[in-house]
């Protein structure tokens, strides 16, 4: 028997594992903590600023169309990775400042142009030269042009989340683009960075955030199978908890995951025990791991491809696939190529794509 544990997912859960709820962020008070459902690695503060940006941006560029606060995300996660680690401020302040290296030509950090200094340090905090600042990492001298009041504090600011938001969302509209317009898009992107591996880095998650902002549609979906897919999604944001969840709903998981992380003081669901509650909720009880999950139900084989699965099925991952006792993952398919996951340590019950984890493995239809 293949056994692969390092990317095992799933574990049974012991039922005296009692600890503290730990947050997913320590500063969970200041930012708000992880936002939940379509965008489960952004903090919320972070998105409620791009949101607004969305908003404003009509009256500084009227003619730009297409803005979504998708696209403000795929840049700022590239840039920064919004901001996480930082403290963000009600009024949207970023502390500690974000600075990038000093463009100096020196070639740390990839740069290899000198930018003398324009700002005199008020923003980039150096007067030796110039260097990006923000989750949006604006040069000093872009930011002249760009920066725009968005939180009412009349300072247009970089360093803060609203500020740098909008003046993002300015400098990414041109003078109008159709940001609708796939061409449109990759233009306002390579503005932003002259790479083709940068637009191609923020395309991918723009259409990462995108796919994840859509509710599934479950127009066709009732009974038992509606029952199951709504306890699903109604988890989004909870945080992940090895050995985590049961059919009763969200608990203390244990320790110790393949790659040592601990579930014991974290309160949530891993992959089989987010399934486990999901089914529970229509009736039907399942086995508490992955593996065991598999041999539940009609087995579709992973040759039929994905499009084999239908809304309500468990989809399956596996180290080696063909091998069922290697099933490390599993998750409930929604429809449109995407599934609600439990993915790992130090993520939260998200909609993923069902290519997002590796070695597919088929699925399984209970009802």
């Amino acid at each position: 028997m293949l056994l692969l544990l390092s990317a095992v997912c799933c574990a049974a859960p012991v039922s005296n594992a009692i600890s503290a709820y730990v947050a997913l962020q320590a500063n969970a008070g200041d930012d708000g903590g992880i936002a939940d459902g379509s965008a489960a690695d952004i903090p919320v503060r972070m998105l409620s600023a791009y949101k607004k940006a969305v908003q404003l941006v009509g009256r500084q560029v009227p003619r730009c169309r297409g803005m979504r606060w998708p696209i403000l995300a795929g840049i700022a996660k590239v840039e920064s990775n919004h901001a996480i680690g930082r403290t963000i401020a009600t009024g949207g302040d970023i502390r500690p400042k974000i600075y990038g290296v000093l463009l100096s030509g020196s070639g740390a950090g990839g740069n290899t142009t000198a930018f003398p200094d324009t700002d005199h340090g008020e923003w980039d905090g150096t007067a030796s030269g110039e260097r990006a600042v923000g989750p949006f990492q604006f040069l000093p001298s872009t930011w002249e042009g760009v920066g725009k009041d968005a939180n009412g504090d009349k300072t247009a600011d970089p360093h803060n989340a609203d500020d740098a938001a909008l003046g993002a969302a300015v400098y990414l509209c041109g003078g109008g683009r159709d940001l609708n317009k796939r061409a449109q898009l990759k233009a306002a992107i390579w503005q932003y960075n002259h790479s083709r591996a940068y637009v191609a880095n923020v395309l991918g998650w723009i259409d990462q955030y995108t796919a994840a902002a859509k509710d599934p549609d479950l127009t066709n979906v009732s009974g038992k199978l509606h029952t199951v897919i709504e306890a699903a999604l109604s988890q989004r944001g909870v945080p992940y908890s090895w050995g985590g969840g049961n059919a009763a709903g969200t608990s203390f998981g244990v320790c110790c995951s393949p790659s040592g992380k601990s579930g014991a003081s974290i309160k949530g669901f891993d992959c089989s025990g987010l399934t486990t509650f999901a089914y529970a909720t229509a009736g039907i009880r399942l086995p508490r791991t992955a593996a065991a999950q598999a041999g539940v139900g009609r087995r579709i084989p992973a040759a039929l491809g994905t499009g084999a699965l239908k809304a309500g099925d468990l989809v399956f991952y596996a180290d080696a696939p063909g091998y069922d006792a290697t099933i490390y993952h599993v998750g409930i398919y929604l429809g449109r190529g995407q599934m609600v996951n439990a993915p790992r340590p130090g993520a939260v019950v998200r909609l993923d794509a069902v290519n997002a984890m590796p070695g597919y493995a088929g699925g399984a239809r209970l009802l």
